[in-house]
């Protein structure tokens, strides 16, 4: 029976194999998976072992001159029927995509179709040119600058989106001739690792192309230090981001590193505050905030502060919490207990430290309220830290460049957002904000497959997924010179 079938039922114990023919289980301790809304059982998972990672990478990296050596209609149809397979698994993703992440249908819909987005648009990458050719000062010289694939990716992927996540680097690089291990967080082993390979299987990938590890920063820190890995793909938090950046600087290995934000959502005295409090409000309280593009702080014109203040409240107010399993729900539960104390620390040291909770502010268990906080200043906690809840800062400015300077106050730049009836000023302040992404009058939670992402400072090392960015992401360039007829030189 293959992993597919056997995780539907949520009383059995997972065993991963090296393929679903050998079914041969991971050697490392029994993980036991729970909804995050409740903390009920749905089974458990054996966790790949060290020996384990290490056979995992001895294939791909066997497995990968093969793949590569494939047409490009071959590895384009591998990836379309892996698309298709996610269709027609929608509701089983979206049941562990809600029972082990505490995504609310929704948010897992739309995820689910940027997946399928993103499956087609890296089936067209083979499609692409794989190279340029180059004029030479020697007669008779043909000089190729061609794109060759890297070899082995190493996937480290979150939780927040567990399925978008994974896929965005994994199936570029399997669409590039790559092969990849991937290595999903913990919190999402099922929805972001054991239901892609296994729907990878399906499609038919050949075996090794793409494998599965499974387990907790050991385990990652082994796929960054394997030397037949040849690049890492990371998205997660800016600490663990630069840990795997020196690794991989000191042995030249590639890396892109997606990492935190802390994002700026700037609300100018001409802006249309009907929009800017929606945009506002889906831009922090989107999955519970747990979003490293969240709307982190609110930096609003002291000229309708208060009236957006009052506008944005009024949306907060009508977010209902809940199980996203059993009931309809706007947000869901953090992920785990650790995180909502962080949390509620962020805005309880804050509130000591003048800040006004304008509503919100309480806890449930895993679950925070939609928590709108005003009065904020640059050395609070909640101003100064990536949040990943479902909160709302708002600081006041005087002047455009008052608004810059705050939005700037950062280690970060993923993201910003700008509210303006006025192009020309919101444009101006665009370019002017160190960010890798600025959204006018728009949300900061913003996502296109075929746009390149990603950040600057601290939330990134200039690496970029998506649309032509994959093209260099996930390759390596090679000169090739050649000519008809041997040259005869001095000596």
């Amino acid at each position: 029976m293959s992993q597919l079938n056997a995780i539907q039922n949520a009383d059995c114990q997972f065993y991963i194999g090296a393929t679903t023919n050998q079914q041969t289980a991971f050697n490392g301790a029994h993980y036991p998976l729970t909804e995050v809304a409740t903390g009920a059982s749905l089974g458990s998972i054996k966790l790949s072992s060290q020996d384990d990672t290490n056979a995992a990478i001895t294939r791909a990296h066997n497995a990968q001159a093969s793949w590569a050596a494939t047409s490009f209609a071959t590895r384009a149809a591998v990836i379309r029927r892996f698309a298709q397979q996610l269709e027609h698994n929608a509701d089983l993703i979206h049941a562990w995509n809600a029972r082990e992440c505490g995504s609310i249908l929704p948010k897992s819909q739309w995820e689910l179709k940027a997946c399928i987005d993103q499956a087609y648009m890296s089936a067209d990458l083979t499609l692409q040119p794989s190279g340029e050719i180059f004029p030479s000062s020697i007669p008779g010289r043909d000089n190729r600058w061609i794109r060759v694939p890297v070899g082995v990716v190493g996937v480290i992927s979150p939780w927040n989106f567990p399925l978008l996540l994974s896929l965005r680097s994994v199936l570029p690089a399997l669409a590039l001739g790559n092969s990849v291990v991937l290595k999903p967080d913990l919190h999402s082993s099922v929805c972001g690792g054991v239901l892609i390979a296994e729907l990878l299987q399906t499609a038919g990938l050949p075996d090794g192309v793409c494998e599965l590890v499974l387990g907790g920063g050991d385990r990652g820190q082994q796929l960054v230090e394997h030397p037949s890995v040849n690049m890492i793909a990371f998205t997660g938090s800016t600490a663990v981001g630069r840990t795997i950046g020196e690794h991989c600087g000191r042995t030249l290995k590639k890396s892109s590193l997606e990492l935190g934000g802390n994002n700026a959502y700037i609300v100018c005295d001409d802006a249309d505050l009907v929009s800017a409090a929606s945009c506002g409000a889906w831009g922090s309280f989107l999955h519970q905030g747990q979003i490293c593009m969240q709307s982190g702080r609110h930096i609003v014109s002291n000229h309708v502060l208060d009236a957006y203040v009052e506008t944005l409240a009024q949306r907060a107010r009508n977010l209902v919490t809940g199980n996203p399993f059993t009931e309809q729900a706007h947000l869901g539960p953090l992920i785990n207990d650790r995180q909502a104390d962080r949390v509620m620390r962020l805005i309880e040291e804050s509130v000591a430290m003048g800040a006004e909770i304008v509503c919100g502010g309480t806890r449930n268990g895993r679950f925070i309220s939609a928590t709108v906080i005003r009065n904020v200043t640059p050395d609070m906690p909640i101003y100064k830290e990536e949040i990943f809840g479902p909160v709302a800062p708002v600081i006041g400015f005087d002047s455009d460049a008052d608004a810059i300077a705050l939005a700037n106050n950062t280690d970060y730049g993923l993201s910003a957002a700008i509210h303006s009836s006025n192009p020309v000023r919101a444009n101006a302040m665009a370019q002017a904000i160190h960010a890798g992404m600025v959204h006018i009058n728009d949300q900061t939670v913003n996502n296109e497959y075929q746009v390149p992402f990603g950040g600057m400072k601290s939330s990134g090392n200039s690496g970029r997924f998506g649309g032509p960015a994959n093209l260099d992401e996930f390759t390596a360039r090679k000169w090739i010179s050649s000519m008809a007829n041997g040259i005869q030189y001095p000596f």
